[in-house]
């Protein structure tokens, strides 16, 4: 046993599971006597020894975390359309737009808002 504990330590320095470990060395036995076990034991340590795993990097470390679920649904105040972002306001097209210059000219302050239905409708989505 106390021969075998090296060849085992050098088993789990390298990452290998205990259950791996003990899979190796219980697998596959042959079914006649063994006059030398620690032998057979030893040959598959050393024969089946895993390569040694590349040095893991640690994550850099980012500015901002990183978002686990997307920003939630808002309906924009210029058009009623809705886009995600964390807080209410102007969907991208509307933000485009100047406000003051598009009221003033009485137009819509948002560009999509335009289209006219067929327009909407023939389009592939």
């Amino acid at each position: 046993m106390h021969r075998l504990a090296p060849a085992v330590a050098a088993w789990l320095e390298r990452g290998a599971a205990p259950e791996a470990v003990r899979l190796t060395l219980t697998g596959g036995l042959p079914r006649e006597r063994l006059h030398h076990p620690a032998s057979l034991l030893a040959h598959r340590l050393t024969e089946l020894l895993p390569p040694r795993l590349p040095a893991i990097a640690l994550p850099i470390a980012r500015s901002h975390p990183q978002r686990s679920q997307p920003h939630p649904l808002q309906n924009c105040d210029g058009c009623d359309r809705a886009f995600r972002a964390p807080d209410p306001g102007r969907c991208r097209d509307c933000r485009s737009v100047p406000r003051k210059a598009a009221q003033h000219e009485g137009n819509d302050p948002c560009p999509s808002t335009r289209q006219t239905r067929s327009e909407l409708h023939g389009r592939r989505l």
